[in-house]
């Protein structure tokens, strides 16, 4: 089962940062929940360089970027 931040409503660079710190759990999935393409574009950015794989769902006004750790 995936970890799921709830980033909605919120501008960068707070996104990253709640991606950041539930990175620290380890977990081999995440999901991340973002409004906006400025908060999909960093998120992914941070997450490729920590390592992780990232695909990106469009679902009506939301971004939902699925992390694996490759």
């Amino acid at each position: 089962m995936a970890q799921i931040i709830d980033a909605c409503g919120r501008s960068c660079p707070e996104p990253v940062l709640m991606t950041k710190k539930a990175l620290e759990s380890h977990e081999a999935r995440y999901e991340v929940l973002v409004d906006n393409n400025t908060a999909r574009q960093n998120v992914t950015r941070f997450a490729k360089s920590a390592g992780y794989t990232v695909g990106v769902t469009e679902e009506a006004d939301l971004f939902r970027l699925v992390l694996t750790k490759s």
